[in-house]
């Protein structure tokens, strides 16, 4: 991808998030005042994991700000992997945020606690159309950048709380059946637990620089081994910039022309869904050694 796709993917995701962020802080701001006015503990309960969205939103667009900066003497490859540890800290939140609902949920099994269903229902609704719009506006971009697919995950997981409060709000409303809104909350966190740390995992794995998600090393190995000429592959290197940016080092022992063989390996390369590639050749006996080597 050339720079300018990646400005414009930047962009793209930069609007994207300006709007959920804006839409969600209004909606804590409402939330915030109606729990003031209600006294209903419940909702500033609500509003405290609220303001956790709009810090992860916040934290987002900052990473792709700062993503956009140009490479310099002392970052190289740019400032693009902000994204990655944005996605990776927001992972890391919202699994302690999972984690804590679960908790919660059982402690409220264990002592049940009087539940207002008036503003539960009232806030809920207009949580829920806040968070199907942002969804619904951060869900394009979630498959390219892990950064915005972290933030689209804490809108999805607040979606989903959404639906259950009103589940739950109605089903005491009319049953008196307390313990269903614990048990809700303990679904969204189970829900919330292994997508997280799926992504969480692929941010980790792309900050550790290792093999991206899907390619398999042997058969690239076996591929530029088997080109025209080729005696060796070693040092072999693929990592990923970030999650849509994936690059390619590596030594091959040949006795072909450079030219020819560098333009047949940028063809691997791309089937591959590799976009940087720095080849070395190395005539027949001048490689000895470093196999079995891995450079860090």
């Amino acid at each position: 991808m050339s720079e300018h796709g990646h400005t414009h993917g930047a962009n793209a995701n930069a609007r994207q998030l300006r709007i959920a962020l804006a839409l969600t802080g209004a909606f804590l701001v409402v939330e915030v005042i109606y729990g003031f006015l209600s006294h209903s503990l419940a909702l500033l309960s609500d509003a405290g994991h609220m303001l956790t969205d709009v810090a992860a939103l916040a934290l987002s667009l900052l990473a792709i700000r700062l993503g956009q900066r140009p490479a310099d003497r002392q970052r190289t490859f740019g400032y693009r992997r902000t994204e990655i540890l944005a996605a990776a800290l927001n992972a890391g939140a919202l699994f302690a945020i999972g984690i804590y609902i679960l908790v919660e949920a059982y402690q409220r099994l264990r002592e049940p606690v009087a539940v207002q269903t008036t503003p539960m229902l009232i806030v809920a609704v207009l949580g829920l159309l806040v968070n199907l719009i942002s969804a619904r506006i951060l869900a394009g971009g979630s498959e390219g950048s892990l950064n915005v697919k972290s933030a689209y995950l804490e809108v999805l997981g607040d979606l989903l709380g959404s639906v259950a409060v009103i589940v739950g709000a109605l089903v005491i409303r009319f049953t008196g059946l307390t313990w269903v809104d614990p048990v809700l909350g303990a679904l969204i966190g189970l829900w919330v637990l292994p997508r997280t740390w799926t992504l969480l995992k692929a941010s980790v794995n792309v900050l550790l620089e290792g093999v991206p998600e899907g390619l398999d090393l042997d058969n690239l190995r076996a591929d530029l081994r088997a080109l025209p000429g080729v005696q060796e592959v070693h040092d072999l290197h693929v990592w990923s910039v970030t999650s849509a940016e994936h690059n390619l080092t590596a030594h091959l022992v040949s006795a072909e022309a450079p030219a020819t063989l560098l333009a047949e390996v940028h063809e691997i390369a791309e089937r591959y869904g590799i976009e940087h590639v720095t080849v070395q050749v190395e005539p027949e006996g001048v490689h000895a050694g470093h196999e079995g080597h891995l450079h860090p």
